[in-house]
Formats: structure tokens, C-alpha cells, sequence
């Protein structure tokens, strides 16, 4: 594997930028997660940075002072741009943003003109002086997995109680081709879809309207740095170099709509309306401290195929990241209440890693572009509070207990918020706020910021 702990990670650096020091900070000098910024300027021009703290760092400013040269940083570069970089090559561009940035360095923090232009304040997603987050990345293709066995047998055992994992799933990353248009980031207001609904009895007509079972899935999303030419693999001792980082996703599900439409090509509109990702993409490389071994299959569970399998990946295919969904409705907000947690998992629990995920992506020849998003899927464990989705949330059934309890998809407990409302689904005007962390005994906790949306209302003629 490409990425290793070295200096950049020590847990005594600080930073002359005081809110990187916040022990709770998702964004100390350990972290630097690049992003882009939407500049409130004449020219509404897109810039590249790096979060610390509560501050964005622009890295063409410190570049035309001067303090980048040696690196490699290339003038104007985007995401999509520095994905291309080997790795080697980003981790020096890392280490000299670690050096400025560190509170020993007087280099940009005594510069106080450079130290204007360069590093600009947030709250939010927004900067005092108007500069905007944009997505990460802006991906020209997008696929989504189904890696966590978890959910797939929560999702299965619902509408095939006696059969609820097909007989592929232990033997292949399952994976759609997701609509990349629809990409939306963090604080965009999601309209809720409309389309078909199954007929309400066999052979009926399908019902046509707003969605009435509005839904999350709580997934990581992997951006792939460097590609691979039309007709190569990507083998798996070199998948995680063509990884640039990792983001949270947020896949918007519409679920009526989903069940009426996915047999036999699985789905379409139920999600490709909308999918949101955090602003930050957290690096291979700041990474590097929280990796783990892939989850155990139960006994009896098939290998993966050679072409998916070596060892360093078995060893230290897994991330160690802990993932929460929130949620604030619009009664809760207006009543100045804060969001209460839906639910905590972890993404080591998954049953592909992403390594495999790339791997399988491209054995057939299929070419991978920079800025590429793929999706783990929902992140789900085996109690009800660590489900990643209301769909298991609410869902009465569970499957791993002993003895399992298997029960109709339908019979459902919902959600009680401190306003007295409940929810088995998601209703206009509730905001989904989606955070992950990584924390390990030894190093600085790093973080992935948050991920968020409210819905709004759509009648069936908008």
C-alpha cells in the first residue's frame, strides 16, 4: 500500500491557526482535506484548498508567493487535477502544506498580507466575505455499491425473508451506474421526487405523484485519483493508488418508486434525482493511522476470487470510521431545538472494501477517470441504532438475532422526535445531517465534516 504514517501525522503538531487545535476539531494540521472554493469575486473564480480549522487555505496564493515551489503544485489546478498526481508526488505537497501550517513555522503565519489572501475564514460553508464550499470534485461518472452485508440482509429479509441474500452477493461487489448530473453539495434543498408507485393490488394501475417513502442511505464516497486506459485492470495490489480520498455520501432514495421499478435493470429514478456529498475530500494519505483489517466473513462464506484477494488488503483493506445521521425537522428548528442522532456505525463493517470495489470496476476493461465517484453503498451494523437508513431504522424485523426475527416490511415502529412527531420516513421540511470521524488511541481525531439537506415539498404538476 502506497500510503504510510510518517511525521505529518505526529499527535504533538499544532498549528499557528488556533481552531485546528480544538481536540474536537474535525480539521487539525493531521487532517488538510482538499476542497474548492466558489470566491465572491469579480470573476467567481473556483480555487483549490486545503480545511484547517475553521480556515480554507488557497494554495495558488501561496504558490505565486512562492512557498509551493519544489512540490510540484500545478497553477489553477482543480481536484480532478491533482488526482491525477501520483501519490508520491501529493504527499509532498502535503508535507510542505504541513510545514507551513504547523505553529513553529513563522513563513506564512508572519506574512500578514499573504496570510489575507491565502487563508480565509468559514462559518459553515460559507466565508465572512461571501466564498462558497462547492462539491469536492465535480465527477463525470458516478457508481454505487452495495458493500455492507448488513444492509443488503436487513433489505432482503424484508421482502424475501426466506431467501434474503442472492446467491452473487458473497462472490461480487453488486453495483449500479448512478446518474453523476445530480450531484449535488452539502446544504443544497432537495425537492422531493415524484414518479410511479406500485399498483395498489395485481394488475392494477400504478399510482403517480410525490413520494410518500423519502429516505437516506448513509455511504462513504471513494474519489478515484489516477484513471486506467480503456481495456486495463486495475489489479488489486494497485487500487488504492488510483484512490484520492474519501467523502461522505448521502444517496437520497425514493422507496415507492424503487420497488415499483427495479426488477429487472435495478434502480433509476428512485435515485438519481439528487445525492449529496461533504464538501472535503480526506485524503489516502491523512488516512493512513485509521486503517484496519477488512471484516470477517462467517464460516462458510466464500473467498473473494484471486483477482480480489491479497493479503495486504485483507490486513488493511478496512477504514475505521465512525458514522452518524441526524436529523432536525422543520417544527424542531422553528422551536430552536437541536438534531438528535438516528443513528452510529462504522464503515469497517463493511464486507467489500473499496480496494475490491475498484478492482472489480474496471476487470472487464472498464476505464476509470479522475474525479470518478464510486459509493459504498449504506453503511450499515447489526444492532437497529447503527442501521444506515430508515428503510432497517424503522424496520421491525432483525435478522441477527438469536433467533432471527423476520417480519413483513411493512410492520414498522417509527421515530419519535422531541417535538412529538414521528417519523417512518422522511417529511418535507426535515433537514438529514450526516457526519464521520475517525478517532484512534495515539493520534489526532480527524473528521469529514458534515453533510446535509432539507427537503422541500413537490406537488405531482412541478
Amino acid at each position: 500500500m502506497p500510503y504510510a504514517i510518517d511525521e505529518t501525522h505526529d499527535p504533538k503538531l499544532t498549528s499557528w491557526v488556533e481552531s485546528a487545535n480544538d481536540p474536537q476539531s474535525d480539521f487539525p494540521i493531521q487532517n488538510l482535506p482538499w476542497c474548492q472554493v466558489l470566491r465572491d469575486d469579480e470573476d467567481e473564480s473556483l480555487q483549490t484548498g486545503v480545511r484547517i480549522g475553521s480556515c480554507v487555505v488557497i494554495l495558488d496564493e501561496l504558490d505565486e508567493a512562492g512557498m509551493l515551489e519544489g512540490t510540484g503544485w500545478i497553477y489553477g489546478a482543480d481536484v480532478e487535477v491533482i488526482s491525477e498526481l501520483d501519490p508520491a508526488d501529493r504527499n509532498v505537497i502535503r508535507k510542505r502544506l504541513s510545514q507551513l501550517l504547523s505553529a513553529d513555522c513563522a513563513d506564512l503565519r508572519d506574512n500578514s498580507d499573504l496570510r489575507e489572501r491565502a487563508v480565509i475564514e468559514f462559518r459553515g460553508d460559507v466565508s465572512e466575505q461571501g466564498d462558497i464550499l462547492m462539491l469536492p470534485v465535480f465527477p463525470h461518472d458516478y457508481t454505487d455499491f452495495y458493500a455492507s452485508i448488513t444492509h443488503a440482509t436487513n433489505v432482503g429479509s424484508m421482502f424475501r425473508p426466506d431467501n434474503p441474500l442472492l446467491p452473487n452477493y458473497k462472490h461480487i461487489p453488486i453495483g449500479y451506474h448512478g446518474r453523476a448530473s445530480s450531484i449535488v453539495p452539502s446544504g443544497t434543498h432537495i425537492k422531493r421526487p415524484i414518479g410511479q408507485q406500485a399498483p395498489a393490488e395485481d394488475g392494477g394501475s400504478p399510482a403517480f405523484g410525490p413520494c410518500k417513502l423519502l429516505d437516506y442511505e448513509m455511504e462513504m464516497g471513494a474519489i478515484i485519483g489516477r484513471g486506467n486506459e480503456l481495456g486495463d485492470h486495475v489489479t488489486i495490489e494497485e487500487a488504492e493508488d488510483h484512490i484520492l480520498g474519501l467523502c461522505i455520501l448521502n444517496d437520497w432514495s425514493a422507496r415507492d418508486l424503487q420497488k415499483w421499478e427495479y426488477v429487472p435493470l435495478g434502480p433509476f429514478l428512485a435515485k438519481n434525482f439528487a445525492s449529496t456529498v461533504s464538501p472535503y475530500i480526506v485524503t489516502m494519505e491523512a488516512l493512513a493511522p485509521f486503517r484496519c483489517p477488512v471484516a470477517e466473513r462467517a464460516e462458510g462464506d466464500p473467498q473473494p476470487l484471486p483477482y480480489m484477494f491479497n493479503e495486504q488488503n485483507q490486513k488493511q483493506g478496512g477504514f475505521d470510521i465512525t458514522l452518524e445521521v441526524w436529523i432536525a425537522s422543520e417544527k424542531m428548528r422553528e422551536q430552536g431545538m437541536e438534531p438528535i442522532r438516528l443513528s452510529k456505525g462504522n464503515f469497517r463493517d463493511m464486507y467489500w472494501t473499496i480496494a475490491q470495489m475498484v478492482t472489480h470496476h474496471t476487470v472487464n476493461g472498464c476505464n476509470l477517470n479522475p474525479g470518478d465517484l464510486l459509493g459504498s453503498g449504506t453503511v450499515s451494523g447489526t444492532t437497529r441504532d447503527s442501521r444506515g437508513s430508515l428503510l432497517e431504522l424503522t424496520w421491525d424485523g432483525d435478522p441477527f438475532a438469536e433467533p432471527p426475527v423476520l417480519v413483513p416490511g411493512t410492520q414498522r415502529t417509527p421515530i419519535k422526535l422531541p417535538t412529538g412527531e414521528e417519523r417512518k420516513f422522511i417529511a418535507d421540511g426535515d433537514e438529514i445531517i450526516m457526519k464521520a470521524y475517525c478517532e484512534r488511541e495515539g493520534y489526532r481525531r480527524i473528521g469529514f465534516g458534515e453533510c446535509r439537506g432539507i427537503i422541500e415539498p413537490r406537488r405531482a404538476n412541478t
